[in-house]
């Protein structure tokens, strides 16, 4: 099991989590790198929804699954990832459940969304859908380690990257490349078209409805201001369908960002062109020129991003924009569209709702490099030891739209371990 652990210590007050802490089970997985491919560069004339909608039609292509059910792929994914007795037992019980010393609350919407879940049917589908071909994945299917070491262990390999540069040149003709369900970049999917192979879309329909979305800002001449991470894969391949965009993480590059659209008006934090330029180097547009893209704006973000953040940050720019054109003119200069992922933010709201409830700490668990997985902590990550409290324990459990339910049983498991080897401990003394 290579998960992560995250926990939350849960204040006596029960009103606040003033610091989160963790304890892993298992390797620590890389953070996600922004890359490029190697080969022939796409067209700057390319226009990436003509493209796409060509791309989707070729015989190579598939994004439905292979019609497997009830045979090998799918009983081996349920093998793979559904749990067994505890969550259901949990279930039964209006989520809550006491094992010995241990209480267990779970959130009421936890693990693998629907999304993530279709991603991997179609996955396990094409390995027996292609037996005896290479499979390759352009990016980890999902951030989540012991899906992708299961994948790995089917044969199913993710295109190496070097120095940055994702070796597409490993794939050849007649091989097949799964796309990750956070998609692929036009450049991207322009070489695996021109390498004649078999193409098994994976991408969440969220992740695509982004795309329409930043397709409606191009169209309109609008800039897009992407609230994401600029290296994580879902947010490079929305980028690429986007015309002129800048990316922010967080309420302070937003800040910072509005600041320079009202020349230092709303806080002071922003300089020069050429500072705001360094500031976003890596996450803006080629050519991108503040003075003339901020005109004109659109906000999307990438669907694992926290809902309020994305909505504030949205009201922030719209808020400097009416302030810098008019009310009356904030249509001509500022358009917005959810695209907040649902799965995303129903685990986002069944967390803070199991964090008011009576307990000791909170257990999320998810990969290390999931967006959608951090999205449900608060607080400075900090390493642990002896972090289960002696005694009778409340644990509140929670778990990203990227995380199996057996991930999620495995982590019961172990704290049952823990606990009974505490209570031999004290039997022995």
């Amino acid at each position: 099991m290579a998960s992560c652990v995250q926990f939350w210590r849960i204040s006596s007050a029960r009103t606040e989590i003033p610091l989160t802490e963790m304890r892993v089970f298992g390797r620590r997985m890389p953070s996600f790198l922004r890359c490029s491919v190697t080969g022939e560069a796409a067209s700057s004339e390319l226009d990436p929804k003509v493209f796409r909608h060509e791309f989707m039609r070729r015989k190579e292509y598939n994004r439905k699954g292979f019609g497997h059910h009830e045979e090998t792929s799918l009983e081996r994914m349920s093998r793979d990832y559904a749990s067994e007795n505890i969550i259901e037992k949990l279930k039964e019980n209006g989520n809550e459940y006491r094992w010995g010393e241990v209480s267990v609350k779970l959130a009421e919407a936890h693990g693998i969304c629907w999304g993530v879940d279709r991603a991997l049917r179609i996955a396990y589908e094409a390995r027996q859908q292609f037996p005896t071909q290479n499979i390759w994945l352009n990016n980890q299917i999902i951030h989540n380690p012991t899906v992708n070491q299961r994948l790995e262990e089917m044969g199913v390999k993710i295109i190496p990257v070097k120095e940055g540069k994702k070796q597409v040149d490993v794939v050849g003709k007649g091989d097949v490349v799964v796309l990750s369900a956070f998609g692929a970049p036009v450049d991207e999917m322009k070489l695996l078209t021109q390498k004649n192979v078999e193409i098994v879309d994976t991408t969440c329909p969220w992740v695509s409805k982004v795309w329409h979305t930043v397709e409606k800002h191009k169209k309109g001449e609008y800039t897009s201001i992407i609230h994401g991470k600029y290296a994580h894969e879902e947010t490079v391949a929305t980028a690429s369908f986007a015309g002129k965009y800048i990316i922010v993480r967080d309420m302070e590059e937003a800040s910072y960002l509005c600041d320079y659209i009202l020349g230092g008006g709303l806080n002071g934090s922003s300089s020069t062109k050429e500072a705001f330029l360094e500031k976003f180097n890596d996450a803006v547009s080629r050519g991108f020129d503040p003075d003339k893209d901020l005109e004109k704006v659109g906000v999307a973000n990438q669907t694992t991003m926290l809902k309020r953040d994305t909505e504030e940050i949205g009201k922030l720019v719209e808020n400097s924009m009416m302030r810098n054109y008019g009310v009356e003119n904030i249509s001509k200069h500022f358009i917005s569209f959810n695209t907040i992922c649902d799965g995303a933010q129903e685990r986002q709201d069944a967390t803070q709702k199991l964090a008011e409830k009576e307990l000791d700490l909170i257990l999320v668990v998810g990969g290390w490099n999931s967006s959608n997985t951090l999205s449900l902590q608060h607080g400075e990550l900090v390493e642990k030891e002896e972090w289960l409290p002696k005694g009778h324990v409340t644990i509140g459990i929670a778990a990203g739209a990227s995380t199996p339910h057996k991930d999620i049983e495995d982590v019961i498991v172990k704290v049952f371990q823990i606990k009974s080897e505490e209570d031999y401990s004290h039997a022995a003394i």
